[in-house]
């Protein structure tokens, strides 16, 4: 599994309808791309106090056969032609769980970045961090949850969605709007859980 997340920041003039009315004619053509778990097609605005307006799609993809049909492909080409190349962020899945709300449909997203202090040592970051990925999955309102890590950053990633009219806890997560969830191959995302240490010490 694979998270990926580019982020477009508009004007702070610029008609968030656009963004809306491209959802809404656009959206339903990954609904059924292979190699997709879930695409969430999220917007964040000053309006709701965001610090920008922002149109920000947050990818788990189940292949990464899928991930690069898609980037070399006429879906993100869209993107380039009407906002420019954006950087693509990506994550090593680590895991993803559905919740209590697993059969709701998202209406909001919720982001959280931890980056690792020089001294942390990544396994038991990580296993911290699936301690609190399931504590989060469990939660009330919550649809779904996913876990994953940046190597290169040493970044962890923990994104949930939430079901109308959840209110996620206080906290310094980015908050968005869910437009649309295209989800072809969510199903096997389910309970998936990658990179478990293996115990093998190299001397």
């Amino acid at each position: 599994m694979h998270a990926m997340q580019y982020e477009i920041t508009l004007p702070a003039d610029y008609d968030m309808e656009i963004i809306r009315r491209r959802v809404a004619t656009r959206g339903h053509l990954l609904d059924d791309f292979p190699g997709l778990g879930l695409k969430a097609y999220l917007i964040r605005e000053r309006a709701d106090g965001s610090p920008v307006d922002q149109y920000a799609p947050f990818y788990l993809w189940a292949t990464p056969e899928g991930m690069n049909s898609f980037l070399w492909g006429p879906g993100f080409q869209g993107i380039v032609n009407d906002f420019g190349r954006p950087v693509v962020q990506h994550w090593t899945g680590l895991a993803y769980d559905e919740g209590q709300a697993a059969g709701a449909v998202p209406r909001t997203a919720t982001r959280r970045r931890v980056r690792l202090g020089d001294a942390d040592a990544p396994g038991e970051a990580v296993a911290e961090a699936r301690a609190r990925h399931a504590r989060v999955a469990g939660g009330d309102g919550v649809v779904a949850s996913a876990l994953a890590i940046d190597p290169r950053h040493w970044e962890l990633l923990f994104f949930t969605f939430w079901a109308e009219g959840a209110e996620p806890p206080a906290g310094a997560d980015d908050r968005f709007q869910v437009l649309h969830v295209s989800a072809p191959e969510r199903a096997s995302l389910v309970g998936r859980t990658e990179c478990q240490p293996t115990g093998m010490r190299v001397r």
